[in-house]
């Protein structure tokens, strides 16, 4: 079997994840080919991502214009197989949040995700995120392509489930993937009742550098905390620099690293100007794994204060780091992370309820700390071991439906 590993964008900084899981697969023995609509010029910080992109196929590289020979030949080839297909693709605009010409284009893409995945000999697409790309999947199974599957990762799916057509997108897969039992939930919420057996949950994995042993890094005596994510309206960042501010008006001094980028920062950093914050608050921009790694050994304890979330990676490498977690208990956080015994959960959008628990996580006893860290670590790796994860993905590919 041969299976293709197909993504809106790939690499990326933020989805570091779906590379992990690509070559836990082929070192399990999957033959996977990588194709993505685009990234061929996204900034990346990361020499491993740096390597995935030579390996991967892009559909958009050639501009709109390249995909029309493949329309062409397939009008051509099947003419009322394509026509039925466009005619679904025009009626799945209808519902959606998107105009007509998206879906257009949507039609068109799968077409050469189904010309590719014939020269590429792929038995199997594999997709992450039930957005776009799940729906050029669809499409391109409707021309004649191969099965696909897909991983709903949330927050966005379940967002807009009617907008997406998940349902409709799960009706025609092989399987559909949640990376927690929230988002199971969530899919049984939108999916018709027969398409629930299709519905799998496999966890997102952690790769070597963070399940090693990691070094014996002290723990910092200042109140230093880190906060690892994409700037942006829903990891709740902007509340996260508002509780530091609390404490510093209660006479708390708490120093806070942002280590991310994203379009949220101009008013992230608007706020801390106006609070005079400078030197309570640190933004990193975009950093690769390594540093990431760093800064949170370098910290107390990672905190995220988001408002929706799937179940989000950098929590697993703060766990499987030896550092709690503070974070909100939202999505499938509560399922990993264990209030008082591995971390911390508060009410989302609660700055007050935030700020409390940072005051009183930061000045735990180092001892407390380091055990709370130890059972952290030690769940994590129980849950979230990626050879592991990807076994389960390997035989639901082996599936025949």
């Amino acid at each position: 079997m041969r299976v293709g590993y197909f993504t809106n964008l790939y690499p990326k900084v933020s989805h570091s994840f779906i590379r992990r899981e690509i070559q836990a697969l082929e070192r399990q023995g999957v033959d996977i080919a990588r194709v993505a609509i685009r990234g061929w010029e996204e900034p990346l910080v990361d020499a491993a991502d740096l390597a995935e992109r030579k390996k991967t196929h892009y559909l958009l590289e050639r501009g709109l214009g390249g995909l029309v020979p493949a329309c062409l030949r397939l009008l051509i080839q099947r003419p009322l197989t394509a026509l039925r297909t466009l005619s679904t693709a025009i009626r799945l605009s209808r519902r959606s949040d998107k105009p007509l010409l998206y879906h257009l284009v949507y039609f068109a893409e799968a077409c050469a995700l189904v010309e590719w995945s014939r020269k590429a000999r792929i038995d199997r697409l594999h997709v992450h995120f039930g957005t776009n790309p799940a729906e050029v999947a669809m499409l391109a199974r409707m021309l004649g392509g191969p099965r696909y599957s897909f991983t709903v990762h949330g927050p966005e799916e379940f967002d807009h489930p009617m907008e997406l057509h998940l349902r409709e997108k799960a009706a025609m897969a092989a399987q559909v993937i949640a990376i927690s039992s929230y988002g199971r939930s969530q899919l049984y919420r939108w999916l018709d009742f027969k398409d629930w057996t299709k519905v799998q949950v496999v966890h997102c994995g952690l790769d070597a550098s963070f399940t090693e042993t990691p070094p014996e890094t002290p723990l910092p005596a200042a109140a230093r905390i880190v906060c690892v994510g994409r700037l942006c309206e829903q990891k709740g960042q902007l509340l996260l620099v508002d509780a530091v501010r609390q404490l510093r008006d209660r006479g708390q001094v708490v120093d806070l690293v942002l280590a991310g980028d994203g379009e949220m920062r101009p008013s992230i950093e608007d706020f801390i100007r106006e609070h005079g914050m400078q030197q309570h608050v640190t933004i990193t921009g975009w950093i690769n794994s390594e540093r990431v790694r760093q800064e949170i050994l370098a910290a107390r304890l990672m905190v995220l204060a988001s408002f929706a979330e799937g179940l989000p990676v950098v929590i697993m490498e703060a766990m499987a780091l030896g550092r709690p977690v503070l974070t909100t208990s939202i999505a499938g956080i509560p399922e990993l992370v264990r209030h008082e015994k591995d971390g911390w959960l508060v009410p989302a959008g609660d700055v007050e309820a935030l700020a409390d628990m940072i005051d009183r996580a930061v000045k735990t006893p180092d001892d407390h700390l380091r055990r709370m860290g130890l059972a952290a670590r030690e769940r994590v790796l129980l849950r979230h071991a990626i050879d592991t994860e990807a076994q389960k993905l390997r035989r639901l590919f082996e599936v025949q439906t």
